[in-house]
């Protein structure tokens, strides 16, 4: 009889590889592998392969193999003056732009955010956002055209009124303003994107009851708009702290570095030692320094960020 029940029981059919490609627990890993495959062959591979070449003592117009050094390359950095004014340099430009960017980020999105019905508000958004959209490169080459002391426009604008023209680019004391100037004209658009982000995020019922309750501008400010909108606007000006950290393009099309090295941050360093000395050993030892003080920036960020919360629940455990 059980022999009888098996022989008449229907045969288990095997599920085809379409139909097993098609189940629910199995797509998303499907679609995490083209990302997997890139973020390792592009990122992850490439880190490691840095991060060992820094313990080696290699260039390549010696035409010696590598040479383990251990931690040779990371003393030499440190004791170099050169780059710990790089260094010095880049936090300035870092502290200067992204804070001016910030500031006027802020007020400009306030502004808009405020004009829903002003005429032409679209087509000035867009005129605004237009030097986020251009490449660095090609930003420098207009801007170095428009500070060019012969034939730039500025210089005409100067003898015009009667005054001197000025070589912004190619004075010592003026170089460096120049170059900020031009990142500021550049990425603030992008502040202003994330501000209007961040005021979109705040509920509009916890306005009105700010404005019924009679609150100042001051008081909706903090307690309402920069409460909902803080994460935003701290991811904003993280993504902008990194990137300000690593400007090379910008600098090097506009000053190469110069006059002198006024205007030399710690990416151009990193890229005359690398690609103009070819000292590859000592290159990546500089580039994991800047991959960790980059790492230092995101996790300052975002224990500022949790700061609040974190208070909130320590005081909530006291309280219970």
């Amino acid at each position: 009889m059980r022999l009888a029940s098996k022989a008449s029981s229907p045969p288990r059919r095997r599920q085809s590889f379409t139909e097993f490609l098609g189940r629910r627990e199995v797509m998303p890993f499907l679609l995490l592998v083209p990302v997997l495959i890139f973020f390792i062959i592009w990122n992850t591979i490439p880190t490691l392969w840095l991060l060992g070449l820094s313990f080696y003592r290699f260039s390549l117009t010696s035409g010696r193999p590598p040479i383990f050094a251990g931690f040779y390359n990371f003393d030499s950095i440190l004791n170099d003056s050169a780059v710990w004014l790089g260094l010095s340099r880049t936090f300035l430009f870092v502290i200067l732009a992204v804070g001016i960017e910030t500031v006027l980020g802020l007020l400009l999105g306030l502004l808009f955010w405020g004009s829903q019905k002003l005429p032409g508000r679209r087509v000035a958004l867009t005129l605004l956002f237009t030097p986020m959209v251009l490449t660095p490169v090609a930003s420098g080459t207009f801007w170095r055209l428009i500070y060019d002391p012969t034939f730039g426009i500025l210089g005409s604008i100067f003898r015009g009124l009667g005054l001197p023209s000025l070589n912004f680019l190619g004075d010592a004391h003026l170089a460096f303003g120049a170059v900020l100037l031009v990142d500021i004209w550049m990425w603030t658009p992008f502040m202003v994107l994330m501000t209007l982000a961040a005021l979109a995020s705040v509920p509009k019922a916890e306005l009105e009851a700010a404005e019924i309750d009679q609150l100042s501008w001051w008081q909706r400010l903090r307690l309402v708009i920069l409460y909902h909108g803080k994460f935003i606007l701290m991811l904003g000006i993280l993504l902008r702290t990194i990137d300000a950290f690593k400007t090379m393009d910008l600098i090097y099309d506009m000053t190469f570095g110069g006059p002198g090295s006024t205007t030399e941050v710690i990416a151009i360093t990193l890229y005359r030692r690398a690609f103009e000395d070819f000292t590859m050993g000592w290159s990546s030892a500089l580039a994991v320094i800047l991959l960790l003080i980059s790492i230092a920036f995101t996790a300052t960020f975002i224990f500022v960020l949790h700061s609040r919360d974190r208070k909130q629940a320590s005081l909530a455990e006291e309280g219970a």
